[in-house]
């Protein structure tokens, strides 16, 4: 069976699911193109509120196939480098994406599945569950924006351990440092992701785009930058919609009802 970029529906979440059948789920350039045109759907779609990225058989992403870079090597070096711009795009789509994006992760994120799981709002785990980028060990060096992730999200030394030595990192030690949001049961992270996008499915769509465009680039920002750009969303979003129903639910002491 081949590699393949699944994607299904529960209520207002999409569910995109990695599947390598014997590969541990194990990445390939046709899955690229499909979670990209995936996640474009979900932006045209206002009845999709919040996606989740998964791996098939409680397994999330063995990171790039040893094989087929083997292959690769044979080959002109415009082959890789394209497969790796093609990787950034789905990083990128992920990070652009206005619904909030949760990686369920069960059983390991290596590799470039490490890097997609940074790459993604929040991150459920199983208890167990081990992150590694291990590129150093066959002589390779981070993609997928998985370098850029971990020295953004922890101190230089932290960052610099995990990516030099390639050792497995479990959960529970993401999950202190802040880069794991939720533990879970091992094998119950994507019930778990699916009940925290039901929770988000309830908020409004308009704030939840604002606040994830803020966060997303207050790095980028001087905090003078910040104080205008939260400027401009809070008075756009008091004037849309969403703000009239959020307020008047609240003062009338029943749920909201965003549309």
């Amino acid at each position: 069976m081949s590699a393949e970029l699944k994607a299904s529906r529960r209520d207002a979440t999409l569910i995109l699911t990695l599947s390598n059948p014997g590969a541990r789920n194990a990445l390939h350039p046709d899955m690229y193109a499909a979670a990209v045109e995936s996640l474009a759907t979900a932006e045209r779609d206002s009845t999709i509120r919040a996606v989740v990225l998964t791996g098939a058989d409680n397994f999330f992403c063995a990171g790039g196939n040893l094989n087929r870079l083997l292959e690769n090597r044979e080959k002109d070096k415009a082959v890789q480098a394209d497969s790796i711009d093609q990787l950034n795009g789905w990083t990128d789509a992920i990070r652009s994406c206005t619904k909030p994006v949760i990686a369920a992760v069960d059983g390991a994120a290596a590799g470039a599945g490490f890097s997609l799981a940074l790459a993604c709002d929040m991150i459920v785990a199983g208890e167990n569950a081990k992150f590694v980028m291990a590129y150093v060990k066959v002589g390779l060096t981070p993609d997928g924006g998985g370098s850029w992730f971990l020295a953004r999200s922890l101190p230089r030394q932290l960052a610099t351990e995990i990516i030099l030595e390639g050792k497995p990192v479990l959960a529970p030690r993401l999950h202190a440092l802040g880069l794991v949001n939720r533990l879970a049961p091992d094998g119950s992270a994507l019930e778990h992701a699916l009940a925290w996008a039901d929770e988000l499915a309830l908020l409004s769509p308009n704030a939840t785009t604002r606040i994830k465009s803020l966060v997303r680039d207050a790095g980028e920002n001087t905090l003078e930058q910040h104080f205008e750009l939260e400027k401009q969303h809070f008075v756009e979003s008091l004037h849309h919609r969403d703000s009239r129903e959020g307020i008047s639910a609240f003062l009338e002491k029943r749920k909201p009802q965003y549309k």
